[in-house]
């Protein structure tokens, strides 16, 4: 007969496995709040986009508004040059536009639950250890994401040169949108699910 293991001889997920893992639940997490950002917006980003940007670059300068990092449109004609930003969501009259700003929360909620429950963690520090290193993977996916989604265009006329590009804020969208969010969504859904798995 063999011996059986007490609560505390078990078998855990080793740490470096953890870490990878939560890192490519980020990624996965990052995937399904861009798709649900297009279920909610894709006819408000076809305009948006017009002819000259791709209908799915578009829809990710939503799903960086939706984590509260600006859309930044800078041009020089000559040698003049500018810079603003776009407010998509704002202007949006779509009826789910405003509901964007709750698909990043729920997501990385969920991911972190999800960590939780599948790891069985019953402790608030296991939950930060599951969920908080979401943020390696999904900070990855907003940083690319900022350099592939930008958008940019060049004309030249009677000698004089103008420019013009629309791209994601670079440090906004990883500190605040890929390191944040994830930071406080997925440990907050971590530590819930484990405080509901205890009772």
């Amino acid at each position: 007969m063999s011996p059986q293991l007490s609560p505390s001889e078990e078998p855990t997920v080793s740490r470096r496995s953890s870490v990878a893992a939560s890192a490519g639940v980020g990624v996965f997490a990052a995937a399904i709040g861009y798709l649900l950002t297009y279920l909610l917006v894709a006819s408000q980003a076809r305009e948006a986009a017009g002819d000259t940007v791709a209908e799915w670059k578009a829809v990710a300068w939503f799903f960086y508004e939706a984590h509260l990092v600006d859309i930044e449109v800078s041009g020089q004609i000559g040698s003049f040059a500018g810079m603003s930003t776009l407010d998509l969501i704002a202007q949006s009259d779509a009826a789910g536009a405003t509901l964007l700003y709750v698909v990043p929360p729920l997501v990385l909620l969920a991911a972190g639950a999800v960590l939780a429950l599948q790891w069985n963690v019953t402790d608030l520090g296991d939950a930060v250890v599951a969920g908080a290193p979401v943020a390696i993977g999904y900070a990855v996916v907003m940083g690319l994401g900022t350099v592939a989604t930008e958008s940019t265009t060049e004309t030249s006329a009677l000698g004089i040169e103008a420019s013009s590009s629309i791209a994601p804020a670079l440090l906004p969208a990883i500190v605040l949108g890929g390191v944040l969010y994830p930071l406080v969504f997925a440990t907050a859904g971590a530590a819930i699910a484990a405080v509901v798995t205890t009772r």
